[in-house]
C-alpha cells in the first residue's frame, strides 16, 4: 500500500513553486499517488488615509485577481500534468483555505515552501506555519533559500 494516496501541493507562484512540485511530483511517483494543487488569493484588507475601519478588495478587483491567479495555475498544471479537476483556486486566508480544501478532497499530505524564518517574521506567522499548525494531515515543508 502506498504512503500517501493524495498529495496536495500549495503554490504560492513564487520563484521557488517548481521546486515545491518537482518535491511533491518524486513523492507522487514513488506511491503511484493522486497529485493535486491550489492557490489561495489572500484577501488583503485595505485601510484608508484616517486608518478607519478595514474594507475587503472590491469585487471587480477581486474577479481580476482570480482570473489571473487562474491563468498561472492552469499553466502550472499543464506544465506539471495535474488535471484541470485536481486544482483549486479560491480568494481567501491561505493557512484556513489550504486546510480546508485538504480536508474537503481527502488529502493525506500537503506540499507547501517554507523559507524558514526565525526570529520576529516568524512571530508573525507564515502560510507554512498555518498549515503545519493546524492540518489533520501531513504536512511537508520544502525548504526554501531566500536569495540574496
Amino acid at each position: 500500500m502506498a504512503l500517501y494516496q493524495h498529495i496536495l501541493i500549495a503554490a504560492d507562484f513564487s520563484n521557488h513553486t517548481d521546486m515545491v512540485i518537482h518535491r511533491a511530483k518524486a513523492l507522487a511517483a514513488a506511491n503511484n499517488t493522486r497529485l493535486s494543487l491550489c492557490h489561495i488569493v489572500e484577501d488583503f484588507p485595505l485601510t484608508d488615509f484616517a486608518y478607519e475601519p478595514m474594507i475587503s478588495v472590491d469585487a471587480d478587483m477581486r474577479e481580476a485577481l482570480l482570473d489571473a491567479g487562474k491563468k498561472q495555475l492552469t499553466a502550472l498544471g499543464q506544465k506539471f500534468d495535474i488535471e484541470l479537476n485536481n486544482q483549486w483556486i479560491e480568494f481567501g486566508s491561505p493557512g484556513r483555505d489550504i486546510v480546508r480544501i485538504a480536508e474537503e478532497n481527502n488529502v493525506d499530505l500537503i506540499v507547501v515552501g517554507s523559507h524558514g524564518r526565525k526570529g520576529i517574521k516568524m512571530l508573525l506567522g507564515s502560510t507554512a506555519n498555518a498549515v503545519l499548525h493546524h492540518a489533520g494531515c501531513d504536512v511537508l515543508a520544502v525548504r526554501l533559500k531566500d536569495e540574496s
